[in-house]
């Protein structure tokens, strides 16, 4: 390891620029790029557990050759001196090289780059199969059960998204747990949502994201996810699922109305708009959580120094993080 201390993200945002630093960080994406004048550079997006930014690479620096040539997941050490852009870290890189496996493999590296809720993911999957098992229909309880005997491991430590919202490892079973807490807390005041119905599109409404997504440390979209998506591929799943366990016909068709619905808008994803109560109760929620876990994300990330985020292209806003004075 380097003399200099090695930094977390969050602890870079707090250095002025010119500053000299040592970090260990997940390289996420690289993108090529060509300026104005024709000159290439790559577009490097680098993360810790702590929050991500990105770092061009000129092309007549040596890290330009390094970023190219990567294909996978790498996690590196990178040096180099702050600097910021239009207020965004994105500092200069003098230095990169690639740790080795046995590096990678000490718990402090591997806990430190690899972000995780801050609720036991444990804890989760238990709480995950408590709402299972309260759903009171029988036929849309074994549904649900049938499409978790299937992708169960793979649903506990897939992230809910690459970028936007719980875009982290146990991300989804977070965010559906937290939807399906705010299920339970809401249908009393929603007499014309079925619970059962409604439970049960909450808790498979994201289910295709097991297929969509692929990668251990920094997850990119599949073949299938790129060519059919999470949405389709639910459907598929949950389809697949209700004609094993004879779901009946008119239940089985509003359950992947909620499930084809869910993303709420055309332009977001969905494939045909909320139409019945369960189905729009269902998208409401998902929107919720899902701009929820964007603020959660920021303030877990937020700084000491500053009072804002950095944009957040979700909330198309920088997000206050200081608390209310009271």
């Amino acid at each position: 390891m380097p003399e200099t201390p090695v930094l977390t993200v969050q602890q870079l945002k707090a250095l002025e620029s010119a500053a000299p630093f040592s970090s260990v960080l997940l390289v996420r994406k690289v993108t090529a790029r060509v300026t104005s004048g024709d000159r290439p550079y790559l577009v490097v997006e680098l993360s810790d557990r702590t929050g991500s930014f990105s770092a061009n690479a000129w092309s007549d620096t040596p890290v330009f050759d390094f970023f190219k040539s990567l294909t996978g997941d790498v996690i590196v050490r990178v040096e180099g001196r702050i600097d910021y852009y239009q207020n965004r870290l994105s500092p200069r890189l003098n230095s990169v090289t690639a740790l080795s496996e046995a590096e990678i493999n000490r718990p402090e590296i591997i806990e430190n780059i690899v972000e995780t809720p801050p609720e036991d993911a444990e804890a989760l999957w238990r709480e995950f199969q408590g709402f299972i098992a309260g759903i009171q229909h029988a036929e849309l309880r074994a549904t649900t059960q049938a499409v978790f005997d299937e992708i169960g491991d793979a649903f506990r430590v897939s992230p809910a998204a690459i970028s936007m919202h719980h875009a982290y490892r146990h991300g989804l079973i977070e965010h559906t747990v937290h939807m399906a807490r705010a299920c339970r807390a809401l249908l009393p005041l929603y007499p014309e949502v079925d619970p059962d119905l409604a439970t049960t599109g909450v808790l498979l409404h994201d289910t295709g994201k097991v297929i969509e997504y692929e990668g251990t440390l920094a997850p990119q979209r599949s073949r299938k996810g790129l060519l059919q998506g999470h949405v389709v591929l639910g459907y598929q799943l949950v389809r697949k699922a209700g004609l094993k366990v004879k779901l009946n016909a008119d239940l089985l068709e509003r359950l992947e109305h909620i499930i084809l619905s869910h993303q709420g808008e055309l332009a977001y994803g969905a494939a045909t708009m909320a139409a019945t109560p369960e189905a729009v109760f269902v998208s409401m929620l998902d929107n919720l959580d899902a701009r929820m876990g964007m603020v959660q994300r920021a303030l877990r990330q937020a700084g000491g120094d500053g009072e804002f985020s950095d944009k957040i292209p979700g909330l198309n806003a920088q997000l206050l993080t200081r608390p209310p004075a009271k």
